[in-house]
């Protein structure tokens, strides 16, 4: 049973094709005829490149004339630099004229409107800009003007659904009356404000190609492990640096926001604290980098983002944007920037400081130390906090939960929760087989409206997303003694009315109780028909809202009923103490993954073992394991039989 089940860096998912592409990219590439593509692959994967490989194809075989490229800030449009294609085995090159990109100079947002209706005019092909630009072009060009182009969205959570949202609105606008083809590429596939980012009508047009962090890491030639650590400090952090910041790793801290708890306010006196921390100035040259002689005599290199003079800042990325060799730089200092799609593949740490609410922003800081290159074994990421005031059990009971979600987040799992539907009792026929999960609604009194329905049906998820990642949620989970009705009783209705203002109050009640009725069941693991539910279901139901489920992608998961524990070993040291996540190996990840798997998986003993014999023979045929993201059917059942048994197995040996 043990047969294929070993788990070591291959470098395959580095390793280029015929055609210069590396693992994922041929993934991608294999898509390459769809008009709607969704690409899902953590950061350093390779989005960028396989885009290149996208729009050309797009560009000389499928009858589009433009290539338009968005991201959403000017500092990571390097990554869609010119870049040689053809000597690598692929049939063009990607180029990007001076004047179609829009990424670099300090042109107004008006004349970059008019650099991108010329371009739309011209027979030029490919353009590169920000999501602001193509968001105030769109709103001066009819949605025909996108006939046969492509338009590529990079770091696509960005955008959303939401009425509020303009890019949102102006690119379902585009699905809608033109024929433009859409290319989204992201490495979180959720938002921090739990806002959809895309309407299920639209999302369903979009074929997509899901890699996770553990398909990369598992083939990268020189990374073998990522760790995550929270570290706890009382007082001010700056006294917590020696446990946490080690001068000889290459690392990116990002300081805390100015209006956090953790932030003393002024800034630069931060930055100034971090740099004194670090050793002595000798000279700071043209480019704004620090020259630091640090009290073993070593001499360090450190940039500065958070100084706000926009000459000072756009000459220290251009010197970043030129980084070859390890050399050339050894730390960053920065507060909103150096987040997601920044790269400097040295990097091997990045120290967060202070607590980071959105799971997304977490997600892209990891990547920005994930870049695989020689020398670097390890990546690590930790998050320095201020001391919560709970139990120190408490604290590692949320700390291993929130390790749980950002795995299953690295792993991009989609793990459904039971399928419930809500019926009202007059509409059932007599006889009737009603399928498992069906919650039959009494109507005797009151009918359910059909709004009512609809939301339990097709709009409870986003509700109960929506819920879960409000801040308020979150500060009354981390405070044990604020009575958990608050949550079920106060928010949920406050965050019903704010979704659905148009239900009156009857209705907006069986909204509430037919959610708390849906957490009560996915609670317990399972779907239960009427008259199941616990006589204190409602209490039961608070404490799953409060504290067992995350959205991940459009799923949800328990994280309780995952039995892993993630919390390697609590160190205390002078005035803090820290939790420190095993590293997250291939064996660790794949773990996870089994577990997320069979918790989702409707599997029994006697289907897995016959299975096998046709799981052994895809493996000897192929070279590796099912891929349970895999299009094909009986793949993906078997991906999910080797994880059902991985589990099985780990039941017996504990």
């Amino acid at each position: 049973m043990k047969q294929g089940f070993n788990y070591q860096q291959t470098g395959s998912s580095k390793a280029a094709n015929a055609m210069g592409m590396r693992e994922m990219q041929a993934l991608a590439y294999e898509k390459r005829l769809a008009h709607y593509l969704l690409l899902k692959a953590p950061p350093a994967s390779g989005k960028s490149r396989a885009l290149m490989f996208l729009a050309l194809d797009k560009l000389h075989h499928q009858h589009i004339k433009k290539a338009i490229i968005a991201v959403p800030e000017m500092s990571i449009a390097g990554s869609f630099a010119d870049t040689d294609l053809t000597t690598h085995g692929f049939f063009a090159d990607w180029r990007v004229l001076p004047e179609n990109n829009l990424c670099i100079g300090t042109q107004s947002d008006k004349s970059k409107v008019q650099a991108f209706i010329r371009f739309m005019q011209s027979a030029d092909q490919v353009l590169l800009c920000t999501h602001s630009t193509l968001r105030f072009a769109m709103e001066q060009l009819a949605p025909t003007a996108f006939d046969r182009a492509v338009i590529a969205i990079d770091e696509f959570h960005h955008v959303s659904a939401h009425e509020n949202s303009v890019l949102g609105k102006q690119l379902d606008r585009i699905m809608q009356e033109s024929s433009a083809h859409l290319i989204a590429m992201t490495g979180s596939y959720f938002r921090g404000d739990a806002m959809p980012i895309l309407t299920p009508e639209d999302e369903a047009k979009f074929e997509q190609v899901t890699y996770t962090y553990y398909d990369q890491l598992n083939g990268y030639q020189y990374l073998k492990s990522l760790g995550l650590g929270y570290h706890f400090y009382q007082g001010n952090y700056f006294d917590a640096l020696p446990e946490v910041l080690d001068r000889n790793k290459k690392t990116i801290i990002h300081i805390p926001n100015v209006n956090s708890a953790e932030s003393t306010g002024r800034k630069y006196d931060e930055v100034g604290r971090i740099l004194d921390y670090l050793g002595e100035l000798e000279h700071t040259d043209e480019y704004h980098i620090h020259h630091i002689r640090t009290p073993d005599g070593k001499l360090i290199k450190v940039a500065d983002l958070v100084e706000d003079d926009n000459a000072t800042r756009t000459t220290t990325m251009g010197y970043l944007r030129q980084i070859k060799q390890a050399d050339d730089l050894d730390m960053i200092i920065a507060l909103g920037m150096a987040k997601e799609g920044f790269d400097w593949q040295f990097c091997e740490h990045v120290l967060t400081i202070g607590y980071r609410a959105s799971l997304t922003e977490v997600v892209q800081i990891i990547g920005r130390a994930t870049r695989d290159c020689e020398g670097k074994q390890h990546a690590q990421f930790t998050n320095l906090i201020a001391q919560p005031d709970a139990e120190d059990d408490d604290v590692k009971n949320a700390v291993n939960n929130l390790l749980k979600a950002i795995s299953l987040s690295l792993l991009m799992e989609q793990v459904l929760a039971p399928n419930i539907t809500f019926r009202p009792r007059s509409g059932i026929l007599d006889h009737e087989k009603l399928p498992a999960g069906t919650i039959i609604v009494d109507d005797t009194t009151r009918a359910p409206s059909s709004k009512v329905l609809k939301i339990l049906n097709g709009g409870k998820d986003e509700l109960i997303s929506a819920l879960l990642q409000d801040n308020r949620t979150m500060q009354a989970v981390a405070s044990p003694e604020l009575d958990p009705a608050y949550i079920s009783d106060i928010l949920l209705p406050q965050v019903i009315k704010t979704r659905y203002p148009d239900l009156d109050d009857e209705e907006a009640a069986m909204v509430q109780s037919g959610i708390m009725q849906s957490l009560v069941i996915n609670q317990n693991g399972g779907v239960v028909n009427e008259g199941d539910l616990p006589p204190d279901a409602k209490t039961e139901g608070e404490r799953g809202a409060s504290s067992q489920f995350i959205k991940l992608n459009d799923r949800f998961i328990n994280i309780n009923n995952l039995s892993i524990d993630l919390i390697r070993e609590i160190n205390p040291f002078q005035r803090a103490f820290e939790v420190l996540a095993k590293d997250f190996t291939p064996e660790v990840l794949k773990t996870i993954q089994a577990q997320a798997t069979a918790s989702r998986t409707s599997m029994t003993e006697e289907e897995a073992r016959m299975l096998w014999h046709k799981i052994k023979a895809f493996i000897t045929l192929h070279g590796k394991e099912p891929n349970q993201h895999s299009s094909d059917p009986l793949e993906k059942r078997m991906a999910e039989a080797i994880a059902f048994l991985r589990v099985k197995k780990a039941e017996q040996l504990s």
